[in-house]
């Protein structure tokens, strides 16, 4: 797939599933805009991107940041007028705790990242992604809720697919397609901090997740690409 002059903002491009789609956005063509709170995450992309052949714009921002967001937006206007494809991986993953006793702190900041950037960032980056031809934005999700000791990331994730969903329906009669993606388990590290003792090496790679998930949303279809079936099969 051959993505030549398009614009693509992976938020959360420092690691993970974020990390592989930015480098494999940019090996088919696409100007990565990477954004992402580890400057050393960054720049091991950026090396990566380069060796790829692709080009990259370094974000180094807190999705909490409101000021920074709207200089972000900004700085894509003015560079270049619109944004094809924003791919949301930014996440925060709390302590996993009984609903409770949950810290303060910890609820506070995952309800920040999961949730409220996610709508603070949609407020940014809607007119630039209508400005596209074929805008297109997919958030990365999981199905945390009805675990013991999962509350506080599972309701700031289901706050953010609210937004989403609302976003999905308010946009569904324009160009721009708002999609919601399923990975399956992944070999990542917020993985790791809510399954320490996992085996890994049974967990799906982010490279190939990212392949499908890319190839899934240039074929357009259902609002809701769920790959965990299909990756696990």
């Amino acid at each position: 797939m051959d993505r030549k002059d398009e614009v693509v903002l992976v938020t959360g491009a420092s690691r993970g599933l974020g990390y592989a789609l930015a480098l494999a956005e940019a090996a088919r063509g696409a100007h990565v805009v990477a954004l992402a709170r580890t400057v050393g995450g960054l720049e091991e992309l950026d090396d990566a991107v380069k060796a790829a052949g692709g080009a990259a714009t370094l974000t180094p921002l807190d999705v909490t940041d409101d000021d920074g967001l709207a200089r972000l937006g900004a700085a894509i206007h003015q560079r270049w007028g619109r944004l094809d494809r924003w791919l949301h991986c930014a996440v925060h993953a709390p302590p996993c705790a009984p609903a409770s006793h949950a810290d303060a702190k910890d609820v506070d900041r995952a309800m920040a990242v999961n949730a409220r950037a996610t709508q603070r960032l949609i407020r940014v980056l809607d007119p630039l992604l209508r400005a596209a031809p074929a805008g297109a934005a997919a958030l990365m999700d999981d199905r945390t809720e009805g675990r013991p000791f999962f509350a506080p990331y599972a309701a700031s994730k289901a706050a953010a697919r609210a937004w989403w969903a609302a976003w999905a329906l308010e946009t569904s009669k324009s160009p721009l397609r708002v999609r919601l993606a399923l990975p399956p388990p992944m070999a990542t590290a917020t993985r790791a901090r809510f399954f320490p003792g996992e085996d890994r090496e049974r967990l799906a790679r982010p490279a190939e997740v990212a392949g499908r998930l890319l190839a899934a949303l240039a074929q357009g279809g259902d609002a809701e690409i769920d790959l965990r079936e299909r990756l696990a099969a």
